[in-house]
């Protein structure tokens, strides 16, 4: 009889050990949470004390309960977009280049004083050092009529020159119109003022055009455009040709500006004219030497300058009969 009653008493206490270890329990929600709250701790923190310092205060009442908030962005968000705010800060950014152009016109050309420009005797026009560099300029071929010829620009070894590499064909396209084909260019392009102002380059003070290249041994085509305001001139340019050698190793190519022929929409005018230096739009590079194959030609820089030992005007001669508008 007393080991049942024994028993029995021992029974009861269970039962309230039992309650109270369910009572100091934490509910399954505050687990959720903490579980995540040490998912998302750094990984150079230490677990144990981690632990220790976002473990809540438990107690045999009520429990506080945290919620772990993540601040991702929802894919229905946009960002606002003013129209008004972008015309606003291109007007004033256009404006700010104008105040620019204005004073250093009143400081000299170009920014510097006027003694410093007389005196210089080089000067670099383009250099390929970036990406930026590459943005001046642009390629095109006959595909844009229906060739076959392709061309490509990019940056050479350790960013310190420009590739221009592609395939030349001289297949005619097949569209009834053209009969021949086969042309690869490379045109720098206009050089733009505040509000798009067409501007140019004045090299009036130098009499060479002045070139680091390195090729494959073909012929190019240097190609000088004038900045004209009339429409019916926007074929006419000035032309020569610049022979790569070849080889690992770079060439310096000086071509004086007195040897550029005139030409109106690729032919070679009778009547030539010498070209105007003080309004230089644009200079090209064209290959169509009629080899089709593979082509590459590196470009380190291209500039002026003045060969004191060439005092060459212009070297080709005119008549009444060829230019009879000179002659009057």
């Amino acid at each position: 009889m007393a080991l049942v009653c024994r028993f029995l008493s021992g029974t009861h206490i269970l039962r309230k050990c039992l309650k109270l270890c369910a009572a100091l329990r934490p509910p399954p929600d505050l687990c959720v949470a903490a579980y995540c709250s040490r998912s998302l701790q750094k990984p150079g923190a230490t677990p144990g004390r981690a632990s220790q310092q976002s473990r809540p205060k438990e107690g045999l009442q009520g429990h506080e309960q945290k919620e772990v908030t993540l601040d991702i962005p929802s894919s229905e968000e946009k960002p606002e977009v003013s129209f008004d705010k972008a015309i606003r800060d291109e007007v004033k950014d256009h404006f700010r280049r104008l105040k620019d152009e204005i004073v250093s016109h009143w400081v000299g050309p170009e920014g510097r004083p006027l003694h410093e420009v007389l005196l210089q005797q080089a000067r670099v026009v383009w250099q390929f050092r970036g990406k930026e560099d590459l943005d001046k300029w642009v390629v095109t071929s006959d595909k844009t009529i229906g060739g076959r010829s392709e061309v490509f620009l990019k940056m050479g070894k350790n960013n310190q020159s420009a590739l221009l590499y592609g395939t030349l064909s001289s297949e005619a396209p097949k569209d009834g119109d053209s009969s021949q084909s086969g042309y690869c260019t490379m045109i720098s392009r206009v050089l733009r003022g505040a509000f798009e102002r067409r501007m140019f380059y004045d090299w009036s003070q130098y009499n060479s055009l002045y070139l680091r290249i390195r090729g494959d041994g073909r012929p190019w085509m240097v190609n000088i455009q004038e900045q004209t305001d009339f429409i019916q001139k926007k074929d006419q340019m000035y032309s020569y040709f610049m022979y790569t050698r070849g080889g690992p190793y770079w060439q310096e190519v000086k071509i004086p500006f007195s040897k550029f022929f005139f030409s109106n929409k690729g032919r070679i005018r009778d009547a030539q004219y010498k070209l105007v230096l003080d309004k230089i739009s644009s200079i090209g590079f064209t290959l169509a030497d009629k080899v089709d194959g593979p082509f590459f030609l590196e470009i380190d820089f291209i500039g002026v300058f003045t060969d004191p030992a060439h005092t060459e005007e212009f070297a080709y001669e005119n008549s009444p009969v060829l230019n009879p508008r000179l002659f009057k």
